[in-house]
């Protein structure tokens, strides 16, 4: 269930427009490897695209729930190869 309002969901998408994908996705797939990089970059940056080329064994609007559930991303917007998700930074640990 997306946690993200329509409103947040509208400002992500303007934001990620200019945004050039981070990690791309070929003949490999979506595999334990791809999943770290996705969660490496959402990390550092919270909004990335994710670009699944031509030869990737399934399209974009299947993968995107997939790797959304398992990095814990929300889906702000999926556009014919391109994915964009969105993960909130935790707030660093004082200690």
């Amino acid at each position: 269930m997306s946690t993200l309002s329509s409103r947040e969901r509208k400002d992500l998408r303007a934001r990620g427009h200019t945004l050039e994908p981070v990690v791309r996705v070929g003949q490999a797939g979506i595999h334990a490897a791809v999943i770290h990089k996705i969660g490496l970059e959402l990390h550092t940056h919270e909004l990335i695209k994710i670009k699944l080329g031509q030869g990737a064994p399934m399209k974009a609007k299947e993968a995107a729930p997939l790797i959304a559930e398992q990095t814990g991303a929300e889906i702000v917007q999926v556009i014919g190869g391109i994915v964009l998700l969105y993960k909130e930074r935790p707030p660093e640990d004082e200690d």
